[in-house]
């Protein structure tokens, strides 16, 4: 099923697949979404995009450069191309603030009209859509992809039902999402991973090392700067 909104087919046309995130710090919760997607729409690059100055987080326990070393880190090693984009960050090294839709027309504007190119999120970042800047605007540069915890519902009241609304409309497969440069949705009901960077945060100023959660390499790059510090 494709939407009355989405571009024309493009068939033989890149397939990427968009990653975003605070990595504060970077943990096996991203990987997996980021595999997941990948494989369900055979992308031909994942990019990870770390956070510049994300403006509904607070502080951040680690330097942009610093989260962008750990998500190299942590995205090594995957069967595709990763590339990690760091425009938000040196977007927030001019002081300006990380909006997804900026970073969109970024993209959209480097890779050209006929990529296709899925937005990933997790179904608790799709709860707080609405409160995005321009968030109706996302649709004419990307797909959005979400991964939820399965018996998760369009219709559970902690979405909002303009974005619920939305989101139904739009549904696509994955082939039309692979074939089509925007304006798809996608929801993957069996993410069954629920990890929590504050959480992983706190058990390292504790001195736990969190070994199922974070990768050795992030946790090895962690310990040598001294982060997350109580």
């Amino acid at each position: 099923m494709t939407g009355s909104t989405a571009g024309s087919t493009t068939r033989n046309s890149p397939c990427v697949a968009l990653l975003g995130g605070s990595y504060d710090p970077v943990h096996m919760g991203h990987v997996a979404l980021g595999t997941l997607f990948s494989s369900l729409l055979r992308a031909d690059e994942l990019r990870v995009i770390p956070a510049g100055a994300p403006w509904q987080k607070g502080n951040l326990g680690a330097s942009g450069p610093q989260r962008a070393d750990m998500a190299s880190l942590a995205f090594a090693g995957l069967p595709l191309p990763v590339v990690i984009d760091r425009q938000e960050i040196a977007r927030s090294e001019h002081g300006q603030a990380s909006y997804t839709i900026d970073t969109l027309r970024q993209v959209r504007a480097e890779l050209g009209p006929r990529a296709s190119i899925a937005f990933l999120m997790g179904a608790d970042q799709l709860q707080r859509l609405a409160t995005w800047r321009e968030w109706q605007q996302l649709f004419e540069y990307a797909h959005i992809c979400v991964a939820a915890r399965p018996g998760f519902a369009l219709n559970d009241t902690a979405v909002p039902r303009v974005v619920a609304d939305e989101f139904s409309r739009r549904l696509g497969s994955l082939e039309s999402i692979r074939n089509t440069p925007h304006g798809l949705t996608y929801l993957a009901q069996d993410f069954a991973v629920d990890i929590s960077a504050t959480e992983i945060r706190a058990a390292l100023q504790r001195g736990d090392r969190a070994n199922s959660l974070v990768s050795p390499l992030v946790l090895d790059y962690i310990e040598q700067h001294n982060l997350y510090k109580s």
